[in-house]
């Protein structure tokens, strides 16, 4: 009688882990690709689902973004620059089928290309252009990837240059070079500067010589500014007639205008 207890208990037991063994539950953001006898039947999920305990092999993926870092590279651009760049890519299972069946390790296989593909596009280009057009290099970058790795089941949503560190000396030459980009834009200014100041002033120098009475105004208005400070400074006032008179004289030799003239007209009789 003992026995036959002890045989019903062995298989309730045994009926029982076979059922464990069967059911099966896959959370949301995973499947289940089934193998039947070495035959891959489907993926199942998410849920709870039974499968053949012995006869068939449960191999889980996850779909889930991953963010995987690339280690940094040495690269060398086409003007001949050596830098370090590391950047990050972020892929997900869209097939969960043909990641199990066609790569043995769809995680590792997008890390290795995505080594080679940051190596070989980077030294395709010039250093400006590397740290200039990053978005246009981070859109080449997804593209050819994921041209990889599309028949693994795998899909390439975003790859990004991080960083890019530049040897010291290149650092140096680089602040010489903004430097004296700064100087020049500098010295532009100024120039221009200085030329419409001297366009305001000649205009200002025409309007004056036109109307007498604006260049005593303006003196008057000077002689009060001065005056204004508490100071030592004199002022003799100068009619602008005196000094029309002087450059006359200055002009004809020290004489008169009407005397030069008629000089000039007795010479010539």
């Amino acid at each position: 009688m003992n026995a036959a207890w002890t045989g019903i208990a062995v298989a309730a037991l045994i009926v029982l882990l076979l059922l464990m063994m069967s059911v099966k539950i896959v959370p949301e953001y995973e499947r289940g690709v089934i193998f039947r006898l070495g035959r891959i039947i489907g993926a199942k999920g998410p849920g709870l689902f039974f499968i053949i305990p012995v006869v068939d092999r449960l191999v889980r993926v996850s779909l889930r973004t991953v963010t995987m870092d690339i280690p940094p590279q040495d690269v060398i651009t086409k003007d001949n620059v050596t830098v370090r760049v590391n950047a990050v890519t972020y892929f997900n299972v869209v097939d969960p089928n043909r990641s199990v069946v066609a790569i043995e390790d769809h995680v590792k296989g997008t890390s290795q290309i995505a080594q080679t593909t940051l190596r070989s596009i980077l030294g395709q280009v010039d250093l400006d252009e590397l740290l200039v057009n990053r978005d246009e290099i981070n859109q080449r970058l997804q593209q050819i990837i994921d041209e990889v790795t599309n028949p693994w089941g795998v899909k390439v949503t975003l790859v990004e240059v991080k960083d890019v560190e530049l040897p010291e000396a290149m650092r140096r030459a680089m602040a010489r070079q903004a430097e004296a980009e700064r100087d020049r834009r500098a010295k532009v200014i100024h120039a221009k500067g200085e030329f419409e100041a001297a366009e305001t002033l000649a205009d200002a120098a025409v309007r004056l010589e036109g109307h007498p009475a604006a260049m005593h105004l303006r003196i008057l208005s000077t002689m009060s500014e001065i005056s204004s400070e508490r100071n030592s400074t004199l002022i003799f006032p100068l009619p602008m007639e005196v000094l029309r008179l002087v450059d006359m004289l200055s002009q004809s030799g020290g004489r008169p205008a009407g005397l030069a003239a008629e000089r000039q007209a007795g010479e010539s009789g």
